[in-house]
């Protein structure tokens, strides 16, 4: 199916307008770094060992102080996995939607990069 560019979407009652492109199987980011996409690739696929190493500790009864500093180690690793997407998010469909896009689509941009913000700041 061919792809239509930029197009506002229902979120949370409010239209939100987003910098990607609008396919048949939903919204894709526009302007992924190949690399940046394998790195994150590469990123979760060790945060997918850690999680199976945790499972394994729990099953194992493991001390649960060692458990705990493991579940951390996941969590920062989640956490920088975040802040690649974010980076990208930012540069490509924030960048481009705040551009290109009517003062309602701006602002509902705007609007969206604050509850990431929020959700994502620790």
């Amino acid at each position: 199916m061919a792809t239509k560019k930029v197009s506002p979407r229902q979120s949370h009652g409010k239209d939100d307008f987003c910098g990607c492109e609008l396919t048949g199987e939903g919204r894709k980011a526009i302007g992924v770094d190949p690399e940046i996409k394998a790195s994150n690739l590469r990123r979760l696929s060790r945060i997918e060992g850690q999680i199976r190493g945790i499972q394994r500790m729990v099953e194992e009864d493991r001390y649960c102080a060692d458990i705990l500093m493991q579940v951390s180690s996941a969590q920062e690793a989640l956490r920088a996995v975040a802040r690649a997407l974010m980076r990208n998010h930012l540069a490509h469909c924030a960048a481009h939607a705040i551009r290109t896009g009517s003062e309602e689509e701006k602002q509902a941009m705007y609007d969206e990069l604050l509850e990431l913000i929020y959700k994502n700041a620790r």
